[in-house]
């Protein structure tokens, strides 16, 4: 019965190897979390082995999948079946997989969070009831609320806050951090935070953004991961902490206007679009920040 479903799954698709998949990536794209690395690694820390999968026309390689049985690799359902649940935290990332610009491929693997970059080239997509919130662009918020942002900024640094960047430091501090002002914003635990520091040594290339101290303290800590693909830049906001006391200040948002101004400099610079996401539609703080925009599943 296994066999039978997994055929028909994978019917048309085809067994490849990382580097296979890894390929297919840098030359078609994709996301954060279909990024090769990104999903060896975590799929590594998870101990549960990928498989990956092809679509070939005329010999020619045409789209890639990772996939964890009958989903797609490094899903919240498979690490809950597995008795790891919470084990890393992506958020409800934007799936973005390898596919050719002419590619029409059928998908029949779960996943949810489907680019709106795949409709109508991945034809067994069915559109969530809840939608992407992808970061505007500078120009796309009002002068008043540019404004407000800048001022905000000004008085937090007038006040003695200093921004730096997450790099600056170790896996070790910034979990320690993270689980502090997490904890102190929403009042539970982190979503992994046994492995926070793991996570992070394992990401730390793909980590950016910065934080903010108020005091020699810190006040507010957003996790943020970024790839390059040949045609975007994919950048994920997966979760943020910040300290209730310092609210006159705003420091969650002061933090959110550095990070998404940061990032689109960056990726004007190198002269790429970039797909900035908070996850799903669901707050109406996302609202103030992007805009809202149709995503799948299968």
């Amino acid at each position: 019965m296994l066999s039978h479903l997994r055929a028909w799954r994978e019917q048309g698709w085809t067994p490849i190897d990382a580097p296979a998949y890894a390929e297919a990536w840098q030359r078609f794209g994709g996301s954060v979390a279909t990024h090769p690395q990104v999903v060896e690694r975590l799929a590594c820390l998870a101990g549960i082995p990928v498989r990956y999968l092809g679509w070939l026309q005329q010999g020619e390689l045409q789209a890639a999948l990772p996939t964890w049985g009958r989903h797609l690799a490094l899903s919240k359902d498979v690490l809950k079946q597995q008795g790891k649940r919470g084990l890393f935290d992506l958020g409800n990332a934007e799936i973005i997989v390898p596919l050719a610009a002419v590619a029409q491929v059928p998908l029949r693997h779960k996943a949810r969070y489907l680019s709106d970059l795949h409709a109508g080239r991945i034809s067994t997509l069915r559109e969530q009831t809840e939608g992407l919130a992808l970061a505007r662009e500078p120009e796309q918020y009002s002068k008043k609320f540019r404004y407000n942002q800048r001022r905000e900024q000004r008085l937090l640094e007038e006040a003695g806050g200093v921004i730096r960047p997450m790099l600056e430091l170790s896996a070790a501090e910034q979990a320690r951090i993270y689980a502090d002002l997490f904890q102190r914003r929403w009042g539970f635990e982190a979503t992994g935070q046994a492995h926070l520091a793991e996570v992070f040594a394992l990401m730390r290339e793909f980590i950016t953004g910065s934080l903010i101290y108020l005091n020699d303290e810190p006040v507010a800590i957003q996790v943020l991961y970024r790839v390059e693909a040949p045609q975007w830049v994919s950048l994920e906001y997966i979760n943020g902490g910040v300290d209730p006391q310092n609210r006159e200040f705003s420091p969650g948002s002061v933090l959110s206007f550095i990070n998404t101004q940061s990032a689109w400099a960056e990726a004007r610079a190198i002269g790429k679009p970039l797909r900035y996401s908070f996850g799903r539609a669901d707050r109406e703080y996302k609202d103030r920040w992007c805009n809202r925009v149709p995503v799948y599943q299968v």
